[in-house]
Order: structure tokens, then C-alpha cells, then sequence
């Protein structure tokens, strides 16, 4: 092998791993998630939790021995018992939630510890993708972008269905010439108003960001020690002594992977070249009461549970109530009504935002209710 190529060894010796983030709260979910059952651990879909499709989707790419899930320390118990099959080593419990960056970092680290050249796919544990074969491949030609292309960090865009005011976007570039389906990033926006919305969809050659990403592990950790090189050092720390958990996490910094590494690297600030993969297909990020309802299927009212509606249009009613519990709605539109053990949730559509504040409000009632 010595006649090759730094790329082409690389090419030839690296292995793809996944990582999925599990660590999620919930709140705007809430009551259906609960500081003791977060969303991506609830069975939403067919029985299965969010978690258990990401898994699914990882196990589509590479093998269990290869997928790492990063998740709370409180849920390590519930998250062994739906993934049976993921090695415990591979489950790495946060003491805290420290943001993105801190998770990601932590198990690229670990990676990269096992694996010196592996490439990584970060994918979410709340998201709903279909079909699940169009987003294998686009993740096939990510890997492939990403060994091929030694400074590359690489995240899927999703062609927008509508002008969504709930996503952040980014604008593609021209596309790479040796692989058609990937493009530069020119930059990041924020999550816009609907007119700013509407320009993008219209414009075209903008994309919902999905906070989903494929690097090699080397290039991620080489950003991370130019961008944030406190918190790598920490990592770096953590990862040799694990033991230590309790004393370094806490103290990590609170930042996600946009900010302090995906925006500054579009702006020149590092030696790395921000890329691209389009996504076709229906991707919904379930953080909230309207996208769970626009991720299920049903009529003119989606309902899971007991319910009858008479001369009511656009709800959401999900009860979960059990007991033969029966939750009768007429004459209002666009609502969310949620029936969850000892609490009932009703809210117009429009202020689901706000649903986490509300969950603050009843958790000062008594613990059990947050």
C-alpha cells in the first residue's frame, strides 16, 4: 500500500459508524413526554418509539457494533430495553444535557479513540423520515463525499414541501464535480418569517436544515480543536478517563453543532469545505405538537385513541387516557387535545409553542405533573 495516496488509503481503510442523539427533552410535547419518558422514547408510530426508527435506519447502514446512541443517564435503562441488540458500551450517558455540541463531540471522540479514520453519520432520534431507502441512499453518497473528500463536513438538506417557518435553512451552492448529488453550502439561516419562507421555497436552491451530518471523525475533531479547543481538551479528557464523568460533563460548554462549527466553517474560519446532500421525501422533525400531527396519518381530525367529533375540523386528539376514558369534541377547529394519564392538555394549534412554558406552570403543582 505503500505506493498509495493519502486519500486513497484512507478510502480503502476507513469504516462508517452512526451516532444517534438521543438526549431530547420534549417539552413542547408535553404531556405526552415527561421528564421520565421524553418524546424520542415514546411509541408514536405503529407501536414504536422515535428512537427504535432511527435505530432502524442505522442498522439499514451499518452494523449494531458500529451505532452509538447518546442519550440521558435517566432513560439508559428504558433505552437498553427498546434497543436490546445496541452493545452497552455503545450507549453513552449523559449526566446532563450540555447541548449538541458537547454529545456529538463526546461520541465522535469515542469513535475516533476505537477508530482512528472512521467516518460518521450524526442522526437525530426525533425525526420521521420517508421512505427510509430514499434517505439510505442520500446518507450512501454523504459517506462516500465524506472519505472522498478529506476536509468535508457534510449535512443533509431537505427540499422544502412548504415554506416552514419552524426549520432553519441553508442555500446550496454548485455542485461538486466529481459527485453530481453533493453541493457546496454558501450559508446558514435562522428559522424564518413566512414572507422570508416563501422567498426561499420560491427561489429555490434552499434547503431545510436537518440537523443531520457525515464527517470523518479526524476532520469533525480538527474543527472542534480550532473552533472550541476548551471543550475539545475536556472531551479528550473525558474519553481517556471515563470515570470522570460526573466531575467533567457538568462543566462542558452549551452550544450546538451549527454554531460552533457548521456556520463558522462556511464563513472561512477553518481550513474545512461545507457540503451538501439533498433530501427528497417526507422528513418531519417531531418537536412539536403541529409536526407530530402533519407526521400522522388520518382524516380531516387526527386522532389515535377513543374519540368521537362532531362539526370539528384540523384537531389533533390523542388520548391516552386508558380506562375506557372517551374524549367527545364538536364545534372547534385546529386544537390539540391530549389526554395523558392524570393530565389533559387542550391548546389551539397557534400556541403550541407555548406548551412548554405551560409545563413549567403545572410541574410547580407537583413534580409528577412535569
Amino acid at each position: 500500500m505503500s505506493g498509495l495516496g493519502w486519500q486513497a488509503r484512507h478510502i480503502l481503510v476507513s469504516m462508517d459508524y452512526v451516532v444517534i442523539m438521543a438526549g431530547g427533552s420534549g417539552t413542547r410535547l408535553w404531556p405526552l413526554s415527561r421528564r421520565g419518558m421524553p418524546k424520542q422514547l415514546l411509541p408514536f408510530i405503529d407501536g414504536r418509539s422515535l428512537l427504535q426508527l432511527a435505530y432502524d435506519r442505522a442498522k439499514a447502514l451499518v452494523d449494531p457494533s458500529r451505532i452509538i446512541v447518546c442519550a440521558g443517564r435517566d432513560y439508559a435503562q428504558i433505552i437498553s430495553e427498546q434497543l436490546p441488540d445496541l452493545p452497552k458500551e455503545n450507549q453513552l450517558s449523559e449526566p446532563e444535557g450540555r447541548d449538541s455540541c458537547a454529545a456529538v463531540t463526546w461520541s465522535v471522540a469515542t469513535i475516533a479513540q476505537r477508530d482512528p479514520d472512521a467516518v460518521v453519520a450524526v442522526l437525530g432520534a426525533d425525526h420521521i423520515i420517508t421512505p427510509q431507502a430514499a434517505l439510505i441512499s442520500v446518507i450512501k453518497d454523504a459517506f462516500s463525499a465524506a472519505r472522498e473528500h478529506p476536509t468535508a463536513l457534510v449535512t443533509l438538506g431537505v427540499v422544502p414541501q412548504s415554506p416552514h417557518t419552524g426549520y432553519g435553512y441553508l442555500h446550496r451552492g454548485p455542485a461538486l464535480d466529481d459527485h453530481p448529488t453533493v453541493f457546496t453550502v454558501q450559508r446558514f439561516a435562522e428559522k424564518p418569517d413566512l414572507a422570508t419562507a416563501k422567498d426561499y421555497v420560491s427561489r429555490g436552491g434552499w434547503l431545510w436544515n436537518s440537523g443531520m451530518f457525515i464527517w470523518r471523525a479526524e476532520t469533525y475533531l480538527d474543527q472542534i480543536r480550532i473552533l472550541e479547543p476548551e471543550l475539545l481538551s475536556s472531551i479528550e479528557d473525558l474519553v481517556a478517563n471515563p470515570d470522570r464523568i460526573d466531575e467533567i460533563y457538568p462543566t462542558l460548554k452549551k452550544t450546538s453543532v451549527d454554531y460552533a462549527v457548521m456556520e463558522p466553517s462556511t464563513q472561512g474560519k477553518t481550513s474545512a469545505s461545507v457540503l451538501v446532500v439533498a433530501l427528497e421525501g417526507h422528513w418531519a422533525d417531531i418537536g412539536s405538537f403541529p409536526s407530530l400531527a402533519d407526521a400522522l396519518e388520518g382524516g380531516e381530525n387526527k386522532i389515535e385513541g377513543l374519540a368521537v367529533t362532531l362539526e370539528a375540523h384540523g384537531n389533533l386528539i390523542m388520548n391516552r387516557g386508558g380506562d375506557g376514558k372517551l374524549i367527545a369534541v364538536c364545534g372547534v377547529d385546529d386544537l390539540v387535545i391530549v389526554q395523558e394519564g392524570d393530565i389533559t392538555l387542550v391548546c389551539s394549534k397557534s400556541h403550541a409553542e407555548s406548551v412548554k412554558e405551560l409545563r413549567e406552570l403545572a410541574y410547580e403543582l407537583g413534580e409528577n405533573y412535569g
